[in-house]
């Protein structure tokens, strides 16, 4: 059964909504965004949405807060650098036309034989750079056209060149390798700058260094120095171990940038197709190109057939250039739009235009993503909260102290009018200031939208390992909101492992595929040279050993079929078995002659294909048909000819069996069971598409096998547009589809409702792939063209692993909501605790050291502990996360409550009343106070570590759940208790603390041990499904439209 539309989540609302009063309640009383700064696209976002939000944000570390955010001061400036580079080629090439070809001597107009060079090639590096830069089309003529020039290169035009090391080592030396230089990645010392221009952080190694000379001068060295130099190691501490942090995260960042330009191509070698990656390419090198492919490297063309280059990423014009012998220069970087061909490189690297482009442009890593941009929100709604509870706390502390009010802990005033000199007084109004400002950095969580950054570039290391890589950052959150899967079926689905198992040539079924030596003479030249011809496929025949063939899986299956056959003008053909039949008007018997075709012959022609699809088979056929010599055109115009498609004569039938792939079923299953549907959609025959469908999963014999449930491509697009929409939900396979049609069913989903994510592999489905929430290219099969235009590739073409990335897209979006719920924990306890504190005592039990180190763990380690957490089964038992949901749900404020209410009542009993009830009242005044004041924080310390459990499971009773898996939480959660018992015990002198005797230590081991079964407790109480902040919001709105209506009614009583 399919799963309801998500109109909650419709698309209307993902855009920019400025809705007014009663217009921002929804249909069902749902409050939508009301002209929100922090809600931006997941993809393409206009630039005055990212001004905004970054103009609402409150940051106390802009370098930091934005450095995984879009610089977009750079990008203008690349912008412009771009522009430059392509205005400075094309000026070059348009003076250059200028020229008369016969101002400069030809190579050989002395009648002398060129000076070949001692590295032995008769053209210079030099040379062959102004040649391609120029597009000098004489000058090549000179050379001897493409031929000549291969021959200068010392390489074939058909074998290619010699592909042993040492040669590929000398071109190397010669005319330089295929790459550019890039600009180095930040060094260490960059992000422990930027680490250390937060302005609280500042502001506290100001306030240390100011207590540091009080201290030392009111003091003495030996122990003056403490106070200021506590808060200055803290706050060493806490640059050193962000920026470590952060440093991490860039060098994971660094190594998906190389994986990413790493593209691998087939080049010919002693005549043989290799597969290389591109920056082996040599100078010298015969590289196929076919439609998707990205030009490699700077060359001139060969042959080809309809060959169209996309030069927009060169000349930044959107025009389409059609290639041939009259105009064959290639540039690297641009895209294949149409045809086929094979190409010489000529330049490689920094001798080429994109090789410069690129080596004057560094990689940016900067992408907002829509969870970033939210969590930026939160943290500035909490920031204001914080600055203002700090700014209140530092007026409250500074005048209680300078009215007499603060005690010392001998009971004695700290400040008395007219006794307490200018050093004392100074020394402990900065005290004051700097615990407010150690409040404003446990307040304001700087970390917290970091913390999607670092989720993220865990996620996408480990999807790595999975198969798939993440191209668009945001695409890791958007897959966990995905509500349907647009599947391809060859490759994906499928195996992509083709053989040709059942075949009908002439007429004749044969009784097996291999068994050709039955056709006759005439039969067989005809069906090889419709195989030979209809190819983009290579056969390679070695000294030794089989033939190997090379191509699609498609080719790769007939040619493996046709070499076993044996190897007026005719025009052949090869497609859809049922499309092709409709084109012929007679059939090729199998003695030789042709028959015309009737309407019975064409019914068991059908039934053949029927069978075959039942089978699950891919049925091409092969067809031909004669054609006069004189009628071809010249080569030169054959490119705008087209072909005869009339009055075919049919050859053979065959069918390709595809297996599905292993586990491909449960992996469907998988994607049921947690609300995400998939569909098929294929451009085979509607038959083999729902045998496959069948056998994977997607359909189920219990469902109406009928129009829409499966549906041709043709019917669908015939629809108006309202219809479309009103079926796209109900359509599970879709045949015979066409790119377009893949395209028209995306929209129509996400029209619906849906976060739709499409999977393609061809040129011709990169608007889908564009237009699709998220585009899965695949890695094995797919284009260029489509891996640029999809989000994240699928390096295995494996239908398990996109349900892999649907499983860490919800894992991301859980794991910042872990954090978030245990940050906030943390932020309410901490602010409370110290402002009632501050407000009742004059001061507070949590000094700034301490505070600095309860931020570290809540921000820095907490991020790490909970941001990493690996995806667990449960994960694809849930309903795909609404993308307009709340980051905070009721169940994580019932939870936050629950540990921050226990946490401020116990910590506040031991503050106020610690002296009794520890027992202390027979220790001196200081001492006791000291003692205290220690286990409140020791205490507070511990009910964090335990909170952190609670945190990792926070709808589940069982809260250790898996935590072993998580080796990294386990270190964190160690290495944290270590560090506290170590600060306790040895370091008092910095954090102005004392050793706690055994049991006090028990003691706060227990009261924090009391969070786990609390939490067990509070899991039991009921939460309502409305989020907490759309209820606020809607009796918000309601107050405000009963005050305008009572406003609207005296006026009207009025007049």
């Amino acid at each position: 059964m399919d799963p309801p539309s998500p109109e909650r989540y419709a698309r209307q609302r993902d855009e920019e909504c400025g809705l007014a009063d009663a217009a921002a309640l929804g249909d069902e009383g749902e409050i939508t965004c009301e002209d929100d700064a922090f809600d931006i696209p997941a993809k393409n976002a206009p630039v005055e949405r990212l001004h905004r939000w970054r103009q609402a944000a409150l940051v106390l570390n802009a370098s930091r807060r934005f450095r995984y955010t879009l610089d977009l001061k750079k990008e203008k400036e690349k912008e412009d650098l771009r522009r430059k580079i392509r205005t400075h080629a094309q000026v070059i090439r348009a003076a250059f036309l200028f020229k008369e070809a016969g101002e400069r001597e030809a190579p050989d107009a002395s009648g002398e034989k060129p000076v070949i060079p001692k590295d032995g090639f008769p053209i210079s590096v030099d040379k062959l750079t102004t040649l391609t830069r120029e597009h000098d089309f004489a000058r090549l003529q000179e050379y001897g056209g493409v031929k000549g020039l291969s021959h200068m290169l010392k390489s074939n035009i058909e074998r290619g060149i010699i592909g042993d090391e040492s040669e590929l080592l000398h071109r190397r030396i010669i005319f330089g390798a295929n790459t550019y230089p890039q600009k180095k990645g930040r060094n260490f010392l960059v992000f422990l700058w930027e680490a250390c221009q937060d302005l609280t952080l500042i502001i506290l190694m100001v306030a240390a260094v100011i207590s540091l000379v009080l201290g030392i001068k009111t003091e003495g060295l030996s122990e003056g120095w403490y106070d200021g130099g506590s808060i200055a190691f803290a706050v060493i501490l806490v640059v050193l171990v962000t920026a470590v942090s952060d440093y991490r995260q860039s060098l994971q960042f660094q190594c998906l940038n190389e994986e990413k330009r790493n593209i691998h191509l087939e080049v010919t070698r002693s005549g043989r197709r290799m597969e290389i990656s591109i920056f082996d390419i040599v100078v010298g090198d015969i590289v196929p190109l076919k439609i998707g492919d990205q030009v490699p490297a700077d060359g001139i063309l060969i042959d080809g057939h309809s060959l169209a280059i996309d030069e927009s990423s060169m000349t930044g014009e959107a025009k389409i250039v059609h290639k041939d012998q009259k105009a064959p220069f290639l540039m690297s970087g641009c895209k294949v739009a149409d045809g086929f061909g094979t190409m010489l490189v000529i330049a490689v690297g920094t001798n080429t235009e994109w090789g410069m482009l690129m080596a004057n442009i560094s990689e940016d890593n900067g992408e907002e993503t829509p969870l970033q941009v939210r969590l930026n929100g939160v943290a500035t709604l909490i920031g204001t909260v914080g600055l203002t509870v700090a700014a209140a706390v530092l007026i409250v502390l500074w005048a209680r102290y300078f009215t007499g009010h603060t005690k010392n802990p001998d009971g004695t005033a700290q400040f008395i009018r007219g006794l307490t000199s200018a050093k004392a007084a100074i020394d402990g109004a900065v005290k004051i200031l700097t615990i407010a400002v150690t409040i404003v950095v446990v307040a304001v969580p700087e970390g917290l939208p970091l913390a999607v950054t670092l989720t993220l570039a865990y996620s996408m290391r480990k999807m790595m390992a999975d198969k798939a890589l993440v191209r668009r950052l945001s695409a890791c959150e958007t897959m966990g909101s995905a509500t349907t899967i647009c599947s391809d079926k060859t490759g994906t689905l499928t195996l992509n492992q083709m053989t040709v198992v059942e075949a009908n040539v002439g007429g004749m079924k044969l009784s097996s595929p291999d068994n050709c030596d039955i056709l006759t003479d005439a039969a067989s030249h005809l069906l090889i040279e419709g195989i030979a011809q209809n190819t983009t496929g290579n056969v390679f025949v070695p000294e030794d050993g089989p033939a190997e063939v090379s191509g699609s899986p498609t080719e790769k299956a007939i040619l493996s079929w046709g070499i076993k056959a044996d190897s007026k003008i005719h025009v052949h053909w090869k497609g859809a078995a049922e499309l092709i039949l409709a084109a012929c008007t007679s059939w090729f018997d199998a003695d030789g002659s042709i028959r015309p075709m009737t309407s019975d012959k064409v019914n068991e022609f059908k039934n053949s294909i029927e069978d075959m699809a039942a089978l699950s088979l891919r049925c091409v056929a092969f067809a031909y048909r004669l054609y006069d010599l004189d009628k071809i055109p010249h080569e030169d115009k054959r490119d705008k000819w087209e072909l005869p498609e009339d009055e075919l004569v049919l050859l053979a039938i065959v069918g390709i069996k595809d297996p599905c792939r292993p586990g491909v079923k449960d992996a469907v299953n998988l994607c049921t069971t947690a609300g995400v549907k998939v569909r098929m959609v294929t451009g085979d025959n509607i038959q083999t598409a729902k045998a496959i469908a069948l056998e994977c999963g997607i359909l189920d014999t219990s469902e109406d096998l009928t129009e829409p449930t499966i549906i041709e491509g043709r019917a669908f697009r015939a629809l108006s547009e309202t219809a479309r929409e009103a079926i796209a939900e109900k359509i599970s396979v879709m045949g015979r589809s066409s790119p377009n049609d893949k395209l028209l069913l995306v929209q129509a989903l996400r029209k619906k409702g849906h976060v739709v994510a499409v999977t393609g592999d061809g040129t011709n489905d990169a608007p889908a792939l564009h237009e699709a929430d998220i585009g899965l290219s695949m890695g094995i099969q797919g284009t260029e063209v489509a891996k640029e235009s999809s989000d994240i590739i699928i390096l295995d073409d494996n239908f398990a692993s996109v349900v892999k990335v649907v499983r860490w897209g919800r894992s991301v979006y859980a794991n910042i909501q872990k954090f978030i719920q245990f940050q906030l924990t943390v932020n309410v306890a901490a602010l409370v605790i110290n402002v009632v504190a501050a407000v009742s005592s004059g001061d507070v039990p949590l000094n700034a050291v301490q505070l600095l180190w309860v931020n570290l763990i809540m921000d820095t380690l907490g991020a790490l502990a909970l941001a990493t957490e690996p995806p667990t089964d449960k994960l694809m038992k849930r309903s795909p996360v609404g993308r307009r949901e709340p980051l905070i749900t009721n169940i994580m404020w019932r939870n936050l409550f629950v540990q921050a209410l226990y946490q401020v009542a116990i910590l506040l009993i031991f503050n106020f009343g610690g002296r009794s009830i520890l027992h202390l009242k027979h220790e001196t005044l200081e001492h006791a106070e000291k003692v205290k004041n220690t286990f409140v924080f020791n205490t507070f310390v511990f009910c964090q570590i335990f909170n952190e459990f609670n945190a990792r499971k926070p709808d589940e009773i069982n809260i250790l759940r898996g935590v072993t898996k998580s080796p990294l939480f386990m270190v964190i959660i160690g290495t944290t208790f270590l560090l506290q018992v170590l600060i306790v015990e040895f370091l008092g002198k910095f954090t102005s603390t004392v050793r706690l005797d055994p049991k006090l230590w028990l003691v706060s081991v227990a009261i924090a041990l009391v969070s786990w079964p609390l939490a067990v407790l509070g899991k039991l109480i009921p939460v309502p499904e409305i989020p907490l902040g759309v209820y606020l919001a809607r009796i918000f709105l309601q107050e405000k439209l009963t005050l305008r209506f009572r406003k609207q009614g005296k006026e009207r009583r009025g007049w």
